[in-house]
């Protein structure tokens, strides 16, 4: 979290925080519940562990939040940094022996899961069409990933985790349509595939303008992928129900 101040703190500074009516600050405070998790397949390590969908388990009641910092210059061109922490938990227990990371859990033995998945992403997007009814965008995103997946056995004293943090590069996308002055339509996400894997955030839903600098949201996210490389094996589908609120300044 100090992390994102400190970017955004710094995107704001470096940009000058211009007040012309071409300019503005936007806040984009996101929140609501995981609804869970339709698949989250694992194996580490990829040879030699065993491949299980955590999915056996129990995922628990989760709320989420995100936050995303926002600077459009000219019109069109807008800088932001996102904040998205993430910690799904699951109980139960396997119906086979599980090898993970180098220790082997037992069928039938109570497990609890913690599956993390932090991310931190800049993003710069240029708006193609800026009308009184659309704006639509593209751009990059530079994201950087911070997972853990642990696994403690609640007998038998066994308990491991792997860590996965790298970067990531994504194209993203924005499409706002307003058929009335207030109510809108909104797809927004960040994606990109390749032969290691593949990743995918995306939002769609409406969107509802109070006043001229308060708007509202409210929508389905779902973010999917995962990587297949030497050391691990994970592909992830994460449903989330979402609330908002679009902040102008």
């Amino acid at each position: 979290m100090k992390r994102f101040l400190l970017a955004g703190g710094l995107l704001i500074s470096l940009l000058g925080l211009s007040r012309t009516g071409l300019s503005q600050i936007r806040l984009d405070l996101e929140g609501g519940a995981v609804l869970g998790t339709a698949y989250n397949k694992i194996r580490i390590p990829n040879t030699g562990g065993t491949l299980v969908d955590l999915n056996e388990l129990q995922a628990q009641p989760k709320a989420f939040y995100r936050i995303r910092l926002g600077y459009t210059l000219g019109g069109r061109h807008t800088i932001s940094a996102l904040y998205a922490p993430l910690t799904v938990r699951y109980e139960g227990s396997f119906s086979q022996p599980v090898n993970y990371n180098g220790i082997v859990f037992p069928t039938g033995q109570p497990i609890t899961a913690f599956y993390q998945f932090n991310s931190y992403r800049l993003t710069y997007r240029y708006d193609l069409v800026v009308r009184e009814r659309w704006r639509v965008g593209l751009g990059l995103t530079a994201k950087i990933r911070d997972a853990n997946v642990r696994l403690r056995g609640e007998t038998g004293g066994r308990d491991t985790n792997f860590d996965n943090f790298g970067f990531v590069p994504l194209i993203n996308f924005y499409a706002h349509y307003r058929p009335t002055e207030r109510l809108g339509l909104l797809l927004e996400g960040d994606a990109l595939g390749s032969t290691q894997g593949r990743a995918e955030d995306i939002f769609g839903g409406i969107t509802y303008q109070v006043s001229r600098r308060v708007g509202l949201k409210a929508g389905y996210r779902v973010v999917e992928g995962g990587a297949n490389v030497e050391s691990i094996y994970n592909f992830t589908w994460i449903n989330y129900a979402a609330v908002g609120a679009l902040i102008q300044f």
